[in-house]
């Protein structure tokens, strides 16, 4: 169910389900991706006993959506304050939740576990690697991870959304496809970030970072499922195994064989099913 969700920054557009008192997973999509990229999970996380809440992150929600020039209103610590707001505003106060993030989520949610432990009761991560372990794969370049990442540096150039978004979409629709992320969902990612205003909040999370490879993090002590798709583009295995070494908690890493960056478009019942099974310990 599509809900409106009022913190301190604005108005956050969110999928949900369960019951308000149930025990909360927040869901962190990436990008160029909206809530729809949990399209599958919301619905069984509220039917197995969970409150599951998926918003359109900063710049994606157009309640809170500041000016994309303004980019420390983009930046990480923003971003992470925000997880901590909506977990607020979703009845849950200081209590401890489970918060889940895939791509740009995934580097909130990694951000989120080791400058605030106390408030997650797990944490699972969908194709980015702990922020050290991509650190030291990209300065050795480990698996061509320079080349990867690539389009990082891209992100920062003033014209990109222009281009992206020129002949309805042309260059964004084809990235998707290429990435074998269904029809349907290209078309759901779009009505979000067709807006040439969303679009350009959604770089600005690059923007305000600077170069992603830069940012370090020390070990995450909470329990963590990551999940990794063995074809993914952006994320080579160095910085997928090599995150092992950054998390001193309960850990499990499953690694995908066939699938690409985008989990929850290729194998939306895996994921469920791995989700449910980590929050259930």
């Amino acid at each position: 169910m599509l809900e409106t969700i009022r913190t301190p920054e604005g108005l956050f557009t969110a999928e949900c389900a369960g019951t308000a008192d149930a025990p909360l997973v927040l869901l962190l999509h990436g990008y160029p991706q909206t809530r729809h990229s949990w399209r599958e999970q919301v619905p069984a996380l509220g039917v197995a006993g969970y409150r599951a809440v998926a918003p359109d992150q900063r710049g994606y929600s157009s309640g809170v959506r500041p000016d994309p020039s303004r980019l420390a209103a983009y930046g990480i610590d923003r971003l992470v304050a925000d997880v901590l707001d909506l977990a607020a505003a979703s009845g849950h106060g200081t209590r401890p939740f489970h918060l889940v993030g895939h791509d740009w989520g995934g580097q909130v949610a990694w951000i989120t576990a080791f400058h605030h432990p106390e408030r997650l009761a797990s944490l699972t991560v969908l194709s980015r690697p702990h922020p050290a372990a991509f650190r030291r794969a990209f300065r050795e370049n480990v698996d061509n991870q320079q080349y990867r990442s690539r389009h990082h540096k891209a992100f920062h150039d003033p014209s990109t959304a222009t281009r992206l978004l020129e002949d309805d979409g042309r260059r964004l629709r084809r990235q998707l496809r290429e990435s074998h992320v269904p029809e349907a969902a290209v078309e759901e990612y779009l009505s979000v970030l067709g807006d040439p205003k969303a679009l350009e909040a959604a770089l600005a999370w690059y923007r305000a970072a600077g170069a992603l490879a830069n940012m370090e993090i020390g070990p995450v002590t909470v329990p963590t499922l990551y999940i990794w798709g063995e074809d993914d583009h952006s994320v080579g295995r160095g910085a997928a195994e090599g995150t092992a070494q950054h998390v001193t908690g309960p850990y499990r890493f499953e690694a995908i064989p066939g699938i690409g960056h985008f989990v929850t478009d290729q194998i939306p019942a895996a994921v469920t099913r791995l989700l449910l099974s980590h929050l259930s310990r």
